[in-house]
């Protein structure tokens, strides 16, 4: 079969890959849509991220979605042809994290697309995957694979949200615009915030910010003092979702951010970030971290599927396999696009 393989940086090829067998337990499925990640997109442009380096030639890919091609011995709640989207999580259940139920801490977590391990785990940008049937979600005939795709991402958001507590009738900034800080934008609408405030250093991303329901986008590379009127009196935003990882996007959060408002950090930064401390502390701010999903998964496929939330202004292009490299420095232009997808 077909698959999209990542070998060095800049370095993507469409390789011949073999096709797995079905075992017990698993489903084969014939995915049809893949969405590109900023995580792709590290180990496309620059072979990694952090101490995260590809070490052997990886299939990229951890949002995808296709129907059920063939079911091993035991599967029960599935059958051929249904369609689905794949949750790429999968945790070991015997950590302690994971009977915490703090699974996305999993200490042998695999997830599809890393190179965290050695061997990496290979992704789903191939024509077959085969899985364990528990991570195949069904979705509803009526749901374009195009939409589904976007429950990984959806998901990241999700259990930010979480992070934030609630956000019914309150004033929320989110910092960064790409596509997870826009799919913030969705969640804060359909959590019931009052106003949201959104920056970024380009208009385009701004533009579709916009577009799923943000109050203002400010671009701060533009006008660098734009915040600032948010930032009188202490503060006025009850809420900040960090969606840039750049540090100065987290100082200019905790100037806007009243006393006791809390900061979700759901960027992850090339690099150290300094925190002005003496804010955080006398301002009694709340700074957490999220990272990944668990539950929030199959919330995030019931949104889309009822139509709760509506993801598609966020889709540039859908591009076919076999152009995944013109997919993947579309994806890596921000001035041209927001979420891409392969067709395969």
């Amino acid at each position: 079969m077909k698959a999209v393989v990542v070998h060095a940086p800049r370095d993507l090829r469409i390789d011949e890959v073999e096709c797995p067998a079905v075992g017990p337990g698993e489903v084969m499925v014939r995915i049809r849509a893949g969405g590109i990640c900023g995580s792709d997109l590290h180990y496309y442009l620059h072979g990694g991220f952090g101490t995260v380096r590809v070490q052997e030639p990886m299939i990229l890919g951890h949002e995808m979605a296709g129907e059920v091609r063939e079911i091993g011995a035991g599967v029960t709640n599935l059958r051929v042809g249904e369609r689905v989207v794949v949750n790429p999580s999968r945790a070991c259940g015997q950590c302690h994290f994971c009977q915490e139920g703090k699974a996305n801490h999993c200490l042998d977590m695999r997830f599809y697309g890393s190179a965290m391990r050695m061997p990496h785990v290979q992704g789903g940008f191939r024509e077959f995957l085969v899985c364990p049937a528990v991570q195949a979600v069904p979705v509803p005939a009526d749901l374009p694979l195009e939409q589904a795709v976007f429950a990984e991402p959806l998901s990241v958001c999700l259990h930010a949200a979480r992070q934030a507590g609630a956000l019914h009738g309150r004033r929320v900034l989110i910092t960064g615009s790409g596509p997870i800080g826009a799919l913030c934008v969705l969640v804060a609408r359909h959590a019931g915030a009052r106003e949201i405030v959104v920056t970024d250093l380009a208009d385009a991303p701004l533009a579709a910010a916009k577009r799923v329901g943000a109050d203002l986008a400010l671009n701060v590379a533009t006008d660098p003092e734009a915040l600032v009127p948010f930032a009188a009196d202490k503060g006025c935003f009850d809420v900040a979702f960090e969606a840039s990882g750049a540090g100065s996007a987290l100082a200019g959060a905790l100037q806007a951010v009243r006393p006791g408002g809390t900061i979700v950090q759901v960027g992850i930064a090339s690099g150290e970030a300094t925190i002005p401390l003496n804010v955080l502390v006398a301002k009694e701010i709340t700074l957490r971290g999220t990272f990944r999903f668990h539950e929030e998964f199959a919330w995030a496929v019931f949104l889309l599927a009822t139509r709760a939330v509506d993801v598609m202004a966020l889709l540039t292009e859908v591009v076919p396999l076999a152009d995944a490299v013109r997919a993947f420095d579309l994806a890596a232009d921000r001035s041209r696009s927001m979420k891409v997808q392969l067709a395969l």
